[in-house]
């Protein structure tokens, strides 16, 4: 016991225990679901869409007849952009669902029970994915599952510190470095078991992770403070009405989402259309005539977790060097830089398809630097993002806001599936051009909204340094 009476703090390395339990979850989550993600869209090009699965598959035909009659005037659909506007729509509606599962935590069920319910879900169904005929079922119940998971995760992390508490930004940055390794870790384990012995063993491993993720939550249950929702119940926090800041808060949040949708729009096709592009136009000899071993292909998702790891430090020790001299970009600026350089990345494809000619296969090495070029342009928009949501955010509404911010990848991807249902139907230099006008549009959307908004932004934040709090 401390000696004014309370109970002493339990930490490792500086920080409260419970962040090691949360980061652990996150990390195994993550896996999970990166692990899924990675071979989601071989699963439907190169078996599941394909005859004769597709007849065995439970709800195929509506399915493919109810996107055909939305997404193609009601033309029939080829096998690949099925599966684009299928893989868009996953991708969007795991984004979708958090705000409701934000808004029943705050109203509801609590922070903590809504994680369990989650988890348990996301476990099921993983293993779900592994019987063809039920396909469809288990990425319902992975989308529903994510909706009570993932607002919820992340806001307890801040739970875990008093208002004011310097450590703060730093419990972010640990926390984000499990999302990336579980994501840089899960395309070599999962890829490579669906590449080898079949998809639903990679579906297995990533079902796996999910219980070990969940058993890891159960276990930190006892090292978390109780979540907003518990204090106002027991009293122990006031329940207090929005000022008219906040609604200005919540208004200026509000326009930075619209453009912040089409980002998730260019950046969520490296598991779709760059997936494709690896696996069937890519010369992916590690030293072609030299070391003629082809890198998996579903080992290019493992690029951008493992670039955001390398490059998070770097991005960070910029940002510090430019606050000492005034010279920091503001938020907004920021995410203007990271919606430019993402088009900067299709960029590169353009120019890995002009030199490398229509009939050749594109060295890995493009796709590499593209990789890079994106990642950057992630860091410079996704953390900020997230971490402005949880600074800005009323705390009476922080998990629904924070399933707001969310939800921008809903409607990006949304726009992902329809745009990726074209790589087939468009020459690869005229997509990717696509590509890059989709992300510099937001670009210029984010620039100007410095004027009107900067002010209300900074007195939220108090002109603090974004710390990274991101998912790849």
């Amino acid at each position: 016991m401390a000696a004014n009476g309370a109970t002493k703090e339990r930490t490792l390395f500086g920080h409260p225990i419970g962040l090691s339990y949360l980061f652990t979850t996150e990390m195994w989550e993550r896996f999970s679901y990166y692990g899924m993600r990675a071979i989601l869209i071989y699963t439907l090009t190169n078996y599941l869409l394909l005859q004769p699965t597709a007849e065995t598959v439970i709800g195929y035909h509506a399915l493919k007849h109810f996107f055909e009659l939305i997404y193609n005037g009601g033309q029939p659909l080829a096998p690949q952009p099925l599966s684009s506007i299928i893989y868009g729509n996953y991708t969007s509606f795991v984004y979708l669902t958090p705000i409701i599962g934000g808004f029943i935590a705050d109203r509801w069920l609590g922070q903590r029970h809504s994680v369990v319910v989650g988890a348990i879900i996301m476990s099921i169904g993983e293993f779900t994915l592994m019987a063809p005929q039920l396909f469809f079922l288990g990425l319902f119940l992975l989308i529903i599952g994510n909706g009570f998971f993932k607002p919820n995760i992340s806001t307890q992390v801040g739970n875990l510190y008093k208002p004011g508490d310097s450590r703060i930004d730093r419990a972010f940055s640990i926390f984000y470095v499990g999302i990336n390794l579980g994501a840089f870790f899960s395309p070599l384990i999962c890829g490579s078991l669906g590449e080898a012995y079949g998809y639903h063993w990679g579906y297995f491993a990533a079902g796996a992770g999910m219980v070990i993720g969940t058993i890891s939550y159960l276990i930190a249950l006892r090292a978390l403070p109780h979540d907003r929702a518990g204090r106002i119940k027991k009293k122990t926090e006031v329940k207090t009405p929005m000022t008219l800041q906040d609604w200005k808060a919540t208004l200026a949040l509000f326009l930075l989402f619209i453009p912040g949708s089409l980002f998730w729009a260019a950046y969520e096709q490296q598991g779709n259309t760059i997936a494709i592009f690896a696996q069937d136009l890519t010369d992916r000899r590690l030293i072609p005539g030299i070391i003629n071993w082809e890198i998996p292909y579903t080992w290019f998702q493992s690029f951008n977790p493992g670039f955001i790891m390398l490059f998070t430090p770097l991005v960070v020790t910029i940002w510090a060097w430019q606050a000492k001299r005034n010279k920091e970009p503001s938020v907004l600026t920021k995410m203007a830089l990271g919606n430019f350089m993402l088009g900067a990345s299709y960029l590169v494809m353009i120019a890995a398809v002009h030199f490398t000619g229509p009939h050749g296969q594109v060295s890995w090495l493009w796709l590499l630097l593209f990789f890079a070029v994106l990642t950057m342009g992630e860091l410079y928009f996704s953390p900020i993002g997230l971490a402005l949501t949880a600074r800005v955010a009323p705390p009476q509404i922080m998990s629904m806001m924070m399933g707001v911010w969310l939800m921008t990848s809903f409607t990006g991807n949304q726009l992902q599936g329809y745009i990726g249902s074209y790589f087939s139907r468009m020459s690869n230099e005229h997509f990717f051009l696509l590509c890059a006008a989709v992300s510099a549009v937001p670009g210029v959307v984010f620039w100007l909204f410095n004027f009107p908004l900067r002010k209300i932004l900074e007195t939220r934040t108090n002109g603090t340094v974004m710390a990274p709090l991101a998912e790849p």
